[in-house]
């Protein structure tokens, strides 16, 4: 009843970047925004309305995913931990965090103004959007104050718009911290075999 293509890549490269390793202090970064495969998504699927310029947008991010791995290549010297978004933001920053044994603090999301607007305007979670949609492709790292200037300047060097969310410290979780309170930031992505 249903078609599924399976495929595995494999790769030998002379420093993999793991998804611990992330250092107190440290800052969590992205190599671009979220929200606009969630948008995508609910257009297709649920009929949300739209612009017809945001609609092109977050259909193209659903049909047309962008990977940034010259960027991580470029970077990888500069990153202390680091993952893909494919599962949702929510489940690669507590999938780093877990694997850190440190905690996440994020204080920015890392989205546009459209996604926040089509959020709105169709009465949905902008952060749900954001967090749990997942199929991004984005590179999620945490870098060290004193590297970020160069993984700041690589990323200009790549046209890449580098969203910088949030820092590391002391404790276990991710919490979003917006007004001076804490939120959690559970997993809310993608769950193999459960869907």
């Amino acid at each position: 009843k249903e078609l599924v293509i399976n495929f595995s890549l494999f790769g030998v490269t002379e420093k993999i970047v793991n998804r611990k390793g992330a250092k107190t202090n440290h800052v969590v970064i992205t190599s671009g925004p979220f929200g606009y495969t969630g948008a995508g998504l609910s257009i297709l699927l649920k009929n949300k309305k739209c612009s017809k310029k945001f609609g092109a947008k977050a259909k193209n991010a659903v049909f047309k995913p962008k990977c940034n791995l010259l960027f991580g290549l470029k970077n990888k010297k500069h990153f202390s931990s680091s993952m893909d978004s494919s599962d949702g933001l929510s489940t690669t920053l507590n999938e780093m965090s877990n694997q850190s044994k440190k905690k996440f603090v994020i204080t920015s999301m890392p989205s546009e103004n459209d996604v926040l607007e089509f959020a709105k305007s169709n009465e949905l979670n902008s952060n749900n959007l954001i967090l749990n949609s997942g199929e991004e492709y984005e590179i999620v790292a945490t870098t060290s104050k004193s590297n970020l200037t160069k993984v700041k300047n690589n990323a200009r060097k790549h046209r890449i718009k580098l969203y910088e969310i949030g820092y590391v410290t002391k404790g276990r979780g991710v919490f979003y911290k917006k007004n001076g309170k804490f939120v959690r930031i559970k997993d809310g992505g993608w769950k193999h075999l459960k869907h």
